[in-house]
C-alpha cells in the first residue's frame, strides 16, 4: 500500500495531472460509443490506491471537462456523481485478498453505471421541476442508456486490479516520498 500522508509529493501531483488528463482523453475517445468509458475504472483504481487523495484528479477530471465542453446544467451532476463511486471504492477495504478485488471492483464499476441516471435524476428534478413520477419516468427512459452504462463499466472494471499492480509498483520504483 502507499505510504500515507496529507501532503502531496511531487510524483503525486505530477500523477494526478496524468491521471485527470487520461480521464479525459479516454472519455473523448471513447465518445463514438455511447456511455462507454473509462472513467469509473480510473475512479476505482485511483480510490484504491490513493483513497482519499483520488478527489483531487477526480475534481481535476471535472474541471477540465466544464472548461473543455462548457459549464452548462448537465456538468453540476458531475461535482457529486463521481464522488459517489469514489466514496462506495472507498467502501472496499484497502488491503484485501486477490479474489475479493478482482470481483468487487467489476461490480462497484457496473453498479455505478447501471445507477448513473438515477444518481442524476435528482438534480434533473431540481433543475427542470420535476416531481417523483416524472422523475421515475426519466429514469425508465434513460434504462437503456444505464444498462450500456452498466456492462461495459462492469467490463472496464476488470482493468482495476491489475493497473492498481502496475500501479504500486511504479510508486515503489520511483522512490516517491
Amino acid at each position: 500500500m502507499i505510504k500515507k500522508s496529507n501532503r502531496l509529493t511531487l510524483f503525486e501531483m505530477c500523477l494526478f495531472a496524468f491521471f485527470a488528463a487520461m480521464m479525459f482523453m479516454s472519455k473523448i475517445i471513447l465518445e463514438f460509443l455511447p456511455n462507454v468509458h473509462m472513467l469509473g475504472m480510473f475512479v476505482v483504481l485511483l480510490t484504491s490506491v490513493y483513497r482519499k487523495k483520488a478527489l483531487i484528479p477526480i475534481y481535476l477530471f471535472v474541471l477540465i471537462e466544464g472548461v473543455y465542453v462548457g459549464f452548462a446544467l448537465w456538468w453540476v451532476p458531475y461535482l457529486y456523481i463521481w464522488t459517489v463511486l469514489w466514496g462506495f471504492a472507498m467502501l472496499i477495504p484497502k488491503d484485501c485478498n486477490k479474489k475479493y478485488m478482482i470481483i468487487v471492483y467489476p461490480l462497484v464499476c457496473g453498479l455505478h453505471g447501471f445507477l448513473y441516471g438515477t444518481l442524476y435524476a435528482p438534480f434533473q428534478a431540481f433543475a427542470f421541476s420535476l416531481n417523483f413520477k416524472q422523475s421515475l419516468v426519466w429514469i425508465a427512459a434513460g434504462l437503456p442508456w444505464d444498462s450500456i452504462h452498466g456492462i461495459s463499466n462492469f467490463f472496464m472494471g476488470f482493468l482495476v486490479y491489475p493497473l492498481k499492480m502496475l500501479l504500486q509498483k511504479l510508486h515503489k520504483s520511483v522512490g516517491a516520498r
